[in-house]
């Protein structure tokens, strides 16, 4: 009766591909027409023109900024990488992974009461995707923790 996913071999990457390559083409576009438009119009002078590249790379930073996220599984704990921020924990710190409706990325439930927003995995795009990606985090969570002596197996949380 159990619909939980094989388990892959560690490390595993989970991201949201379709999501970055979105971003990441239209930060490359985005600089690569203003600095065309910078280069072809006549009247602006240089210091114009660096100020035109300068807001094109800014804009791309902001879109390679968004394109950060991603949740890395390996034998030690899972290191979550948000956009500004990066957290390593071990496998006996993560309670639960909820992916419920509605919800716009994965949350970590974490055994100091506090809940982690792992934005590596979202449904967005690639809805599917996100939901088979959260079902192999928390398949994989569920296997490390039931190590552990006294671990708890079936931890739900309402």
């Amino acid at each position: 009766m159990s619909d939980a996913p094989e388990l892959p071999a560690l490390p595993v990457t989970f991201r949201p591909g379709r999501t970055r390559a979105v971003l990441l083409t239209a930060g490359v576009t985005i600089f690569v027409v203003i600095t065309t438009v910078a280069m072809l119009l006549e009247t602006l002078s240089p210091a114009e023109r660096l100020s035109f590249v300068f807001t094109g790379a800014l804009l791309t930073g902001v879109l390679v900024l968004l394109s950060r996220p991603k949740v890395v599984a390996d034998e030690s704990g899972v290191t979550v990488v948000n956009i500004a921020g990066r957290r390593k924990l071990a496998w006996e710190e993560i309670l639960q992974v909820n992916l419920r409706p509605g919800d716009p990325w994965v949350f970590l439930n974490l055994s100091d009461g506090t809940s982690l927003p792992a934005l590596g995995i979202q449904p967005g795009i690639a809805k599917q995707r996100a939901i088979s990606d959260a079902r192999t985090l928390r398949a994989l969570a569920e296997a490390r923790s039931i190590r552990e002596p006294g671990g708890r197996h079936d931890e739900h949380h309402g």
